[in-house]
């Protein structure tokens, strides 16, 4: 019932900066927060941040303050700011969104490469 689209990905030097967006569709009445996750080639799926509905943000310890998760006011939409790019942030970087009822949503990914 939830649809999530990811945009912003692409090919960032080491040290450069990206924002990424998320945004929404469907029945997001029912969406109690959301948040970002990646996964590198030969490496399991990480978390990075997330924000509940109240605003509350929170990060994985790995992003050593670099990144920052907001949202807009008003719409669907969240964001991951990240800054100081290195290689070892390149992955596939996916948005979730957990939903009522212990049910949860993903977009498809959105490609990060920081070239060395």
């Amino acid at each position: 019932q939830v649809q999530l689209v990811e945009s912003g990905g692409g090919l960032v030097p080491a040290g450069g900066s990206l924002r990424l967006s998320c945004t929404g569709s469907g029945n997001t009445a029912t969406i109690l927060g959301m948040g970002w996750y990646r996964q590198a080639p030969g490496n399991q799926r990480e978390w990075v941040a997330s924000i509940t509905v109240g605003g509350i943000t929170k990060y994985a310890d790995s992003m050593k303050g670099r990144f920052t998760i907001s949202r807009a006011k008003y719409g669907n939409t969240v964001y991951l700011q990240m800054t100081n790019l290195n290689s070892e942030d390149t992955a596939v970087y996916f948005c979730n969104a957990n939903l009522v009822a212990g049910r949860n949503a993903w977009g498809q990914g959105t490609q990060v490469t920081v070239s060395s």
